[in-house]
């Protein structure tokens, strides 16, 4: 089947509301600094109402399109690659906010906005003076993708399909990327999975391992998560057991760079300085963008390293987990594309 996508990406789709606070704010509302805090509907509608109140002292409030593998799918398109992705919303505003900024840039985004249920999941970023990201997230429709949101025919069309670890939370979500991945594989394609977080990993450790075995050709985690899949306490212990895998496992290391196995190779790519670090968020997702468009254009581990460290690198040097400048234009200029 022809191949009209570089990447299908599966994930939770999540609008981030990005809003200019003081200290006090966070210490009134009681927000953990610095942290991510999963809240309910009834709170998360409790503290939109106080951003929006007018009598709050706020520079600025934003809202645009977040979640892990649709930042992915936003760096893809940064880089000049074809994209699809998969996650539910609800057929409210901010569902349209997200699906906005999806295809504003490319991305192909055909999955149905759900018309009952949950309204579209938000985190409320709180930002402060330093710098400080203080995360509340209400996970909301994204939790309700279901194995009828996946187009068989479509996933087909990828030549990688790239999913959230954290959809193996919800059993729908989950059904829903194990019928990604048959159809991906029934095609020909490659499976990349993101374990998404440690404790996520420790939740399907198990699941994990027999993806591991019979589906994944690739997985993206930071060295944490690989200590959690491996149970291993030491990176080099880490390092041996992805090379008995066989697959391909890119590990990042933040400032240290990235270390890319394969069978019995491993290559150590340093990180890329940016021109300023103003906030971390989203290193990781940009990676994953950076790493996998270059192995769905036939680069080497080592390039597919450095265009992860080079998305990276733009990221966290202006606030947002998206792109802001052309990564393709980066990518070219450093002999990368």
């Amino acid at each position: 089947m022809p191949q009209n996508y570089d990447i299908a990406g599966l994930g939770n789709a999540i609008v981030d509301i990005i809003a200019s606070v003081d200290d006090r704010f966070l210490l009134t509302h009681k927000i953990a600094k610095g942290g991510m805090t999963l809240i309910d509907e009834f709170h998360a509608k409790e503290l939109r109402k106080t951003l929006d109140d007018k009598t709050q002292t706020l520079s600025s409030t934003t809202e645009m399109g977040g979640g892990s593998v649709a930042n992915s799918m936003a760096g893809v398109a940064a880089l000049g690659g074809k994209g699809l992705y998969v996650g539910k919303v609800h057929d409210d505003r901010l569902g349209r906010v997200f699906a906005d900024s999806m295809t504003g840039l490319g991305v192909e985004y055909p999955t149905a906005r759900a018309k009952a249920g949950s309204h579209t999941a938000y985190s409320l970023i709180a930002v402060t003076p330093d710098g400080q990201r203080s995360m509340s997230t209400f996970l909301g429709a994204c939790r309700e993708l279901m194995p009828e949101d996946v187009e068989e025919t479509e996933i087909a069309k990828a030549a990688l399909v790239y999913i959230e670890g954290y959809l193996w939370d919800q059993p729908g979500s989950r059904n829903a990327s194990m019928k990604a991945i048959t159809a991906a594989r029934a095609a020909g394609g490659k499976v990349a999975l993101s374990l998404s977080d440690a404790y996520c990993v420790g939740r399907h450790h198990d699941a994990y391992l027999k993806l591991l075995k019979d589906d994944l050709n690739i997985i993206i985690a930071n060295e944490d998560e690989a200590k959690s899949l491996f149970r291993e306490e030491s990176f080099d212990k880490v390092v041996e057991h992805a090379k008995a895998w066989g697959g391909i496992a890119a590990l990042t290391r933040s400032e240290k760079g990235c270390v890319i196995v394969q069978e019995n190779h491993a290559h150590t790519v340093p990180a890329v300085p940016p021109a300023r670090v103003v906030d971390t968020t989203g290193a990781g997702d940009q990676f994953a963008a950076g790493f996998l468009y270059g192995l769905v254009r036939g680069k080497g581990l080592a390039d597919c390293g450095r265009l992860g460290a080079l998305a990276a690198a733009e990221v966290i040097s202006h606030y947002g987990a998206r792109p802001e400048a052309s990564l393709q234009e980066l990518a070219t200029k450093a002999g990368l594309l």
